[in-house]
């Protein structure tokens, strides 16, 4: 009897201990996993059972903020302009839970969860208050948000300013956009619609074209030859390099021509700085070559070509913000050299990496990480942390950017003047890519910085699939946004 009782005894500790075992595995190491499963209905009634922290605008416009609803969710997340918003915000829903933007990246302080409220929710706690979220302040400029989303209209494009000394984003913008209150909906048939109608559309607005898209970069792309150039110390701005009226591509007979007569030079050469200002795509495709492609591509590394760029660094508290990697192509035969150096053939790059590029030229060569968010503060207002300005890479000399400004200021006032508003001293690159099975439509480019003496801002813009020169169709968006940003 004594041995039956002892085996029976065992068998109960031994049971004891492999339910204690199973209940720390699950409400210890699973924990995350379980409640980050999107079938975990508990988790996520408890996330809107919670009233979610703001995003804010740089003047404490709210972008995105929680209200009280009549449902079993409790709180309704709604947007302001929410598609003026979209790229820089995301989305939070009862499906997707948070997604892309802000929403996504600081997931966790917005939510309440992160290890930094601790203390926030042990007051909650003493007090019997309810837990709230943290508030995001981020550095985008309404107006500037604003001026951008309208100069593009309903083009599909991009436009990114950023803010040159502290890599500050002040305008993210991306058409066709989409509208994130309807995906923030506790209607799950009209969400579900909603979200396989915005997956399926070609292009899916669900991709920003700031930050997820790459396209080719046209002739913005010599602003990266010719720093690789003048980073040889063998050229100036009244250095002579071969040009002409059109070019053969090597190996090939293919020609290539130049779309003014200005950019041909004269006698077979034209000046360094005339090659940029005229754009002379004879000129810049012999350069590239002459280059070779590893000092170009060496020159796009710094510039952050080959890696995706991670928006706010490691400062995020969720999925972090990343921008897709440019690309400049590698193990070229000269001909795709040459058309790499204008900016065409296989080199892709997203417009967040053409305006960190004019920016790292205004900033003396420095290239500057990209952040959206100035800082994060508790519901008590108490600020949790703030965002500091920090250097990516010094991509080139600041005797380059120089020379570099004095190239694309030549650009505005020998043939582009429409760039410079109201007679703000602008540098700037327009770019004109040939995209499409036969190259019959065109990706259209304006990036540059100003006021070109004295940099505060850089922008660069896109309007993607059209059938203007980039002068045309992003010229004009890119003066507009200049023009705002310099408003006293």
């Amino acid at each position: 009897m004594n041995k039956m009782l002892r085996q029976l005894f065992t068998a109960v500790i031994v049971l004891f201990a492999i339910l204690g075992m199973s209940t720390s595995i699950i409400t210890a190491i699973c924990a995350n996993a379980l409640n980050n499963d999107t079938r975990n209905s508990r988790a996520l009634y408890h996330e809107l059972g919670a009233q979610r922290g703001s995003i804010l605008a740089s003047d404490g416009t709210v972008l995105a903020s929680s209200v009280p609803s009549n449902d079993a969710f409790n709180y309704q997340r709604t947007y302001a302009d929410g598609a003026l918003y979209a790229p820089v915000t995301g989305y939070f829903s009862i499906s997707q839970r948070a997604d892309r933007g802000i929403e996504s990246s600081y997931n966790s302080l917005l939510s309440g969860e992160s290890e930094s409220l601790f203390w926030q929710r042990l007051k909650s706690i003493a007090s019997g208050s309810e837990n709230k979220g943290a508030t995001i302040e981020t550095s985008i400029k309404p107006s500037l948000q604003s001026a951008a989303y309208q100069a593009l209209g309903s083009r599909s494009g991009a436009v990114v300013a950023i803010e040159v000394k502290t890599g500050r984003i002040l305008a993210m913008v991306s058409t066709p956009s989409y509208d994130p209150n309807e995906l923030a909906t506790h209607d799950s048939k009209t969400l579900e619609q909603t979200y396989t109608n915005l997956v399926e559309a070609n292009p899916s607005p669900l991709l920003s074209n700031a930050t997820s898209q790459l396209f080719p970069p046209g002739s913005t792309f010599k602003t990266v030859v010719a720093a690789a150039a003048l980073e040889t110390g063998k050229y100036q701005l009244d250095s002579q390099i071969p040009a002409g009226a059109s070019y053969t591509l090597p190996g090939t007979s293919t020609q290539l021509t130049n779309s003014s007569w200005q950019a041909n030079g004269s006698n077979g050469t034209i000046s360094f700085e005339d090659a940029i200002a005229y754009s002379s795509n004879t000129a810049f495709a012999q350069l590239g070559v002459s280059l070779g492609q590893d000092a170009i591509a060496q020159q796009a590394t710094k510039l952050g070509f080959g890696s995706s760029i991670t928006i706010d660094s490691s400062n995020s508290s969720g999925t972090p913000m990343k921008a897709t990697a440019s690309r400049f192509p590698t193990s070229m035969s000269d001909d795709k050299l040459a058309l790499a150096s204008i900016g065409q053939g296989d080199v892709v790059e997203t417009p967040l990496q053409n305006a960190m590029i004019a920016a790292a030229i205004a900033n003396d060569g420095q290239l500057m990480h990209p952040t959206l968010v100035d800082r994060v503060r508790a519901s008590d207002l108490s600020v949790l942390s703030e965002t500091k300005s920090s250097v990516m890479s010094t991509a080139f000399s600041a005797d380059t950017a120089n020379t570099l400004t004095e190239m694309m200021k030549a650009v505005v006032t020998k043939s582009s003047p429409s760039l410079a508003p109201n007679g703000i001293s602008v540098a700037a690159k327009t770019g004109t890519a040939q995209i499409g099975m036969n190259n019959d439509a065109i990706d259209g480019w304006v990036m540059g910085f100003a006021p070109a003496d004295d940099p505060q801002i850089a922008v660069s813009v896109l309007v993607h699939n059209i059938t203007d020169y980039g002068i045309t169709a992003a010229g004009p968006i890119f003066s507009s946004v200049i023009e705002e940003a310099l408003k006293q």
